[in-house]
């Protein structure tokens, strides 16, 4: 299995989908390095930060049903570094 490190940058503009985001990122926690999130209360918005190391399936998958969420944006950068399993 190949897997490979990403980071995906978060933003939640409706307060109501910061629980699903969450649940969402429990379920995907075994492949998840590490996270930071950060309330924007200002804004009104939390911005969420996480750091990943998995198939690019996995990370995918995660990606697109954060993305479907309404008032929430995503962004995934992924590294070049590619580990054989």
């Amino acid at each position: 299995m190949e897997t490979r490190v990403a980071v995906m940058s978060i933003i939640i503009e409706n307060t109501d989908a910061v629980e699903q985001v969450n649940a969402l990122l429990h379920e995907y926690g075994e492949v998840i390095i590490g996270r930071m999130g950060i309330p924007y209360r200002k804004k009104k918005i939390s911005i969420i930060s996480v750091a990943m190391d998995a198939p690019q399936d996995t990370i995918a998958a995660l990606s697109g049903k954060i993305g479907r969420m309404a008032g929430v944006s995503v962004k995934t950068s992924y590294s070049s570094v590619i580990t054989h399993e």
